[in-house]
């Protein structure tokens, strides 16, 4: 089989449907400051409840995963390539607010998006 865009395209979007566990340890918005040059990652915290939901710890209320949420988030992380904020948050924060593999994974791959879009001047919208 070519792996072509397309099919490259239609395997991530799959895989981007499949059920994940939530981390814990709380959760990144990821967006970018073009004039800048930054990508910023804002950290939330979160309690996960027994249905596996992200709850807010302030309020008891389900975080809901589209639509926009009111939330004071914990600590912005900001850099200007994906291995810095790699760096920063993993390496350099204590403790890392992520608990969970699969989440850093994620992560890493948000962030190379991320460093593309911005290196590339192109929009960058969060998977």
């Amino acid at each position: 089989m070519d792996l072509i865009v397309e099919n490259l395209a239609a395997i991530d979007h799959k895989l981007s449907q499949r059920h994940i566990d939530l981390d814990p340890g709380g959760y990144f918005i990821i967006y970018l400051d073009q004039a800048a040059g930054l990508i910023y990652a804002k950290h939330f915290t979160n309690v996960i409840d027994e249905q596996g939901l992200a709850v807010d710890p302030e309020t008891g209320k389900v975080i809901p995963a589209k639509g926009k949420v009111e939330r004071t988030h914990t600590t912005v992380f900001s850099g200007r390539t994906a291995k810095e904020l790699c760096v920063q948050i993993f390496e350099k924060t204590q403790p890392c607010p992520v608990t969970q593999l699969s989440h850093a994974a994620y992560l890493g791959r948000e962030f190379v998006r991320a460093e593309i879009a911005l290196v590339t001047r192109q929009e960058y919208v969060q998977d």
